[in-house]
């Protein structure tokens, strides 16, 4: 396992919501990663965001973790949950919010 993928291991194992966006929380740096993070602080779910454009090698080894080419991208419990626009239809369709209850998170 390369050091890239023990550290998205890491960062997946100890949050129990971690999104990988552009930017943070606070700054999202494009409209995908913002309106995922804005639907998570809608839920009011605490969530770790890591910001990929700190790190290129995370950038790409999240892509290579996933096998989704895109960024954001959403964990829950360790499970992947999609990009940006499987978040907002799970959202819209009220699925986000039930599969966070069902995992004990809101």
């Amino acid at each position: 396992m390369t050091e890239i993928n023990k550290k998205i291991e890491n960062l997946i194992n100890d949050n129990e919501v971690c999104l990988f966006m552009k930017g943070t929380p606070d700054s999202p740096q494009c409209g995908f990663s913002m309106a995922v993070s804005n639907v998570l602080k809608h839920l009011k779910v605490n969530f770790k965001g890591v910001n990929v454009l700190d790190d290129q090698n995370l950038r790409q080894g999240i892509k290579d973790y996933s096998d989704w080419p895109t960024i954001p991208q959403l964990y829950v419990k360790k499970e992947f949950i999609g990009g940006s626009d499987i978040v907002k239809e799970m959202f819209e369709k009220g699925e986000l919010k039930k599969l966070f209850e069902e995992k004990k998170i809101i």
